[in-house]
């Protein structure tokens, strides 16, 4: 009778009590996640600012370079001041461009951050109000536990269907635009000028890698790849650098990382004098790595470590180095557009290119990475 039907009442308010614990520790986790969200992307614009300036900063110095030597060679040719004029002009227009293409990328980050902000403010709002109204049930729940039978038969099936009610809200975190989508379109034409032949140094090859006869390509030897060791940890080891060093100037090299899952490029400065053993020493390093887990690809830099979104397969990669002002960039040359950059590192003694691929866990892996040298690496200038 009354009774049982007030022991059964009972039970249900209990389920939805424990129920209603479980949701109210998702919702503050949720809640404080945004609340770290909105920190993090305040950070995260101002870091991409700051890598729009430096890239602006760095083309303009090299638009300025360029102009000054079309300059010296046409007056060697001519002493027109006619066409000096023109190419001034020129190079006016193109700074003019230069500089409209950064303000637009700027306003176009200012512009996807405040949106980021926006969604991240309506979804601390929402998990606000979810916590407030779990703690509100929860105290109502346990009340009604603790009542006698006829207390808590009295509006037990409202109570019951208001419950089940707020537990059957549903909630997500925001989603957001990754700020890596505002992409810098474009390549310097000077990267042409400043592309170097580069060449991997044998004598700094991991034994499980297999270097080409013009030490341009790198993969690992069959036969010769070790399975131990723990099969989620990916082991970037087999690493080689290049036979070039740079202290100062500006340089630039292509990579095809087409051919292959997982690898990184970047640079390296440290001691490598034994053969093979360039990963254990000491040495620092800054790098872009990329890797294929199913179907996604994604990228990462280094240090410190973050993931960037990546739209498609990374078929080439480019890197800048310019000595003088610490600054190392890293390009998509099949879509001209900048990856990611650092600016204002604390260069010490010679700097050299570094090439990794991931050691597999007990397979074989045709992964591979070439250094490209185009047609444009035989023109030269003074770094």
């Amino acid at each position: 009778g009354i009774q049982e039907a007030a022991e059964n009442y009972r039970k249900l308010f209990q389920e939805i009590l424990n129920t209603s614990r479980e949701k109210l520790e998702a919702a503050k986790s949720i809640l404080t996640d945004e609340q770290e969200r909105m920190a993090m992307i305040q950070e995260e614009e101002q870091n991409f600012k700051k890598m729009i300036e430096s890239e602006y900063s760095m083309r303009l110095r090299l638009l300025n370079e360029e102009c000054e030597q079309n300059l010296q060679r046409q007056q060697e040719c001519v002493s027109d001041l006619n066409l000096r004029e023109t190419l001034l002009n020129q190079v006016i227009k193109l700074a003019t461009e230069l500089e409209e293409m950064f303000q637009e990328m700027l306003q176009r980050l200012g512009r996807v951050g405040r949106e980021n902000m926006e969604k991240l403010k309506e979804s601390e709002a929402r998990a606000s109000e979810q916590v407030r109204s779990l703690l509100k049930l929860i105290v109502e729940l346990e009340k009604k536990c603790g009542e006698g039978t006829l207390a808590l038969l009295k509006n037990a099936k409202y109570s019951l269907e208001r419950s089940k009610s707020l537990l059957l809200e549903h909630l997500e975190p925001a989603h957001i635009t990754d700020l890596s989508l505002c992409h810098i379109r474009g390549l310097s034409s000077m990267f042409r000028v400043l592309q170097r032949h580069l060449t991997l140094d044998p004598e700094t090859a991991h034994p499980c890698l297999a270097l080409s006869e013009d030490l341009r390509t790198m993969r690992l030897r069959h036969g010769q790849q070790d399975g131990a060791g723990n099969p989620e940890r990916l082991d970037f080891s087999a690493m080689v650098l290049a036979a070039e060093s740079f202290t100062s100037g500006r340089h630039y090299w292509e990579v095809d990382v087409g051919k292959a899952t997982r690898w990184q490029v970047g640079i390296y400065h440290g001691s490598a004098d034994a053969k093979g053993s360039t990963a254990r020493v000491s040495g620092e390093k800054v790098l872009l790595t990329g890797s294929v887990m199913g179907t996604e690809w994604t990228l990462w830099v280094f240090p410190p470590l973050k993931r960037l979104f990546l739209e498609k397969k990374l078929d080439t990669v480019g890197v800048f180095l310019d000595c003088e002002h610490g600054q190392i960039s890293f390009y998509n040359v099949t879509e001209t557009s900048l990856i990611y950059n650092f600016s204002h590192c604390a260069f010490q003694g010679a700097l050299r290119p570094v090439f990794s691929l991931c050691i597999p866990n007990g397979d074989t892996s045709p992964d591979s990475l070439t250094i490209l040298h185009g047609p444009s690496c035989d023109a030269t200038v003074s770094p």
